[in-house]
């Protein structure tokens, strides 16, 4: 064979590669969304410099949990899990600076804290109205003093 044979064999491959990688995120996407209760949702992940470590992602409630997963990973276990009584709603701010570019179009950055320390989010307004419903719904006999 030809070097330029062997060229377009592999980058045949890269790009069925590619398409299957991508039709992988479209089916995870549909398993993950199809009993609903998923959103955009991305997560601070490193917060180490300031207006960096955003990674895109979806959220999920699943009872008394949110579940958040990569948007561009295969894998059907969500990467970070909160519990609902271990969330406390902290305020909201608009993105700044490279924040801007690094999450959704009209996304908003919450804060929360949790046993861990501090958790950034950012979700649409409508997300966050949901978000702080679910978090103000606890079950009958939750221990509203225990903050």
């Amino acid at each position: 064979m030809a070097w330029w044979e062997w060229l377009l064999d592999v980058c045949g491959a890269f790009l069925l590669l590619c398409v299957l990688y991508g039709a992988g995120l479209i089916v995870r996407r549909r398993l993950l969304s199809r009993h609903g209760g998923t959103f955009e949702l991305s997560h601070r992940h490193r917060t180490a410099a300031p207006e960096r470590g955003w990674v895109l992602g979806m959220g999920r409630y699943s009872g008394e949990r949110l579940e958040w997963f990569r948007v561009f990973s295969l894998s059907p276990r969500p990467k970070r899990t909160w519990d609902r009584d271990e969330l406390e709603y902290d305020g909201r701010r608009e993105p700044a600076g490279a924040e801007q570019a690094s999450l959704y179009p009209d996304h908003l950055v919450i804060r929360c804290q949790s046993p861990e320390g501090v958790v950034e989010l950012a979700m649409s307004v409508s997300s966050l109205v949901g978000f702080q419903a679910w978090l103000e719904a606890m079950p009958p006999g939750t221990d509203w003093n225990r903050r």
